[in-house]
């Protein structure tokens, strides 16, 4: 049984993931000087897979990490970046 939430990322440390259910998850991007937040909402299969690969970490393209890890990044985007309007 997975316990909610999850923290992932992309191994380029641009992108930073709070899987919430197993139907949504939270997005945290650097592009530039700017940062944007957006929260997904699974609606159809597609969507549904990406968050199962996003669990099981599924051929390396995301990489465990720890809530604390998550939550710096977060501070740091809005110390160092603009958000995205």
């Amino acid at each position: 049984m997975i316990h909610f939430p999850v923290y992932r990322k992309y191994p380029n440390n641009k992108s930073f993931f709070k899987v919430l259910s197993v139907d949504s998850f939270e997005e945290i991007n650097v592009l530039g000087s700017r940062f944007n937040i957006v929260t997904y909402h699974a609606k159809i299969l597609p969507d549904r897979q990406l968050i199962n690969d996003m669990l099981n970490l599924y051929n390396g393209h995301w990489v465990e990490i720890s809530e604390l890890e998550f939550e710096n990044f977060v501070i740091r985007c809005k110390q160092e970046y603009k958000r995205m309007e």
